[in-house]
This record gives C-alpha cells, structure tokens and sequence, in this order.
C-alpha cells in the first residue's frame, strides 16, 4: 500500500486552471453528489459550517473513489487542529486568516513531520497511514501535503510578498468576503477597490512563484480573477447553489415568492 498522491498539489504546477466549490452541508450525500459533478476540488468548510472531526472525515471517505480533490478548511490554524485534519485523512489544508509571514510559517511547521516541523506522531491511529498499513509514511508525508494559507484582511495584503514568499506555503488563496469588510465595505465583495485589491495580491502571489487561488461566485468576477493569473477559483457554495435552485423552483409555480439570487457568499 502506497502513501495516495497529491493531485491537487501536482496540479497546481500545470497549465490547467482549476475549479471547485465550497462544501457547508454536513452530509455526505451532497458531498458524493458534488464529487461526482466534474469539478477540480471542493473544499470542505470547517470554519463557517456546523462540520465537526468525524463529519469532515465522513466526507472524506465519501469523496475518496471520485476523481476530485479533497481541501479542507478548519476552523483555525492552530497547530492540534491541523494535525487531528492530516490525521483523518486531509492532504490539502486551507488555513483561515493568515495575516503576517510569522503565521505562515507555524502552519507550515504543522503539517510537518520533523525535523521539518512539529506535528506530532500518532500513525497507529490515523486514517491518512492507514492506521500503519502504508511502509514508511513517517518520512514520505510532508511531500504530499499541501498547504495554502488564506489572506482576508488589510494586513495581510500589506504582508501578501513575504507570505507568499515563505518555504512550504504552496498555495495563496484570497477571501474577498473578509477582505471587503476590512477595506470598509462590508458585504461588497464586487466593489472596485476590493476588485482591484484582489487582482494586485493575484499579481503578488504569482510574481512570489506560489499558486493564486480566489472565491467568486459572479460570473464577471471569476472572469475577471482568471484573466487576473488566479490559479484555482471557487465558483459556488453548495448551500447558495441548493438556496437559489429552490427558491427560483418556488417562483415559478408559488405566488409572492421573489426567485432572485441570494446575494453574498
């Protein structure tokens, strides 16, 4: 039995640009059911959704047999969290609210195994050793483990070189919800500023050699990022997806029902 290999990871160094969604159901069936839809990778959002260990595990295993790439977001980058994340299963990691270098580099040395690092040592235990069935796991790990860190606020713009700048951090990904309200437009996420904002850490990620990553659920917008040099690009939300479908199925046949889109993300 061999350590599974990071696709996502290995992806980020092709030419193919990569789209996902963001998973807030804690059920597995929407999980198969996105899994199998065609996409590149869902993330599993740990930090704003009702997920716990054993349901971000469950989904996990119901995404293994399709070909899409598991991202799990906890709900902060301590270092017990991270490892309780890569112990259940998790080989790609995206860590909220990283503001300085200084944080991207303890969320590297969480994911690693020493001496890289201090995550600590519990394989017998552990779903991604197959509780000790995969040879020398210990020392093949830290290779397969992917690690972005989101930047979501002024200062982490002010910070986006020297972030990105920091060995292990393989990925950059920019939260424009978070990010718009530390410019002063809270819940305008397609504001010009927070736009342009957006489009110069994209520059600042790529110019750093690291994968750029970004949500935007607008058509317009993801146009935009992608135009912009964004490496990877989540373009919906499984619960505003499954809001907005049900509420236009509603207006088409209820009264005084609006069947507009749900707006934010």
């Amino acid at each position: 039995m061999e350590i599974p290999k990071n696709k996502f990871k290995a992806a980020l160094q092709g030419d193919k640009r990569l789209f996902g969604i963001f998973l807030g159901i804690p059920n597995t069936s929407i999980a198969e059911l996105c899994a199998g839809a065609g996409f590149d990778w869902l993330i599993i959002d740990g930090e704003h959704s009702p997920f716990d260990l054993q349901s971000i595990m469950a989904h996990l295993q119901a995404m293994a047999p399709y070909p899409v790439s598991a991202i799990v977001r906890p709900v902060e980058g301590q270092a017990a969290i991270i490892k309780q994340m890569l112990d259940i299963g998790a080989q790609s990691l995206l860590i909220p609210m990283v503001d300085t270098a200084e944080q991207a580099e303890q969320m590297v040395k969480a994911c690693k195994y020493p001496p890289q690092g201090i995550r600590g040592l519990g394989t017998a235990m552990a779903r991604a050793a197959q509780w000790n069935r995969i040879p020398d796991y210990l020392h093949k790990a830290n290779d397969e483990v992917c690690l972005i860190v989101q930047i979501e606020t002024v200062t982490a713009l002010e910070n986006v070189d020297v972030i990105s700048a920091v060995d292990g951090v393989d990925a950059v990904f920019i939260g424009p919800s978070d990010l718009s309200a530390s410019m002063g437009y809270v819940g305008q996420q397609d504001h010009p500023e927070v736009v342009k904002a957006v489009c110069q850490a994209i520059a600042s990620i790529k110019a750093a050699g690291k994968a750029a990553g970004v949500l935007a659920v607008k058509k317009e917008l993801i146009d935009k990022y992608t135009e912009a040099g964004a490496k990877f690009i989540g373009v919906g939300v499984d619960t505003a997806i499954f809001s907005n479908a049900t509420k236009k199925l509603a207006a088409e046949y209820v009264e005084d029902v609006d069947g507009a889109d749900i707006a934010g993300y």
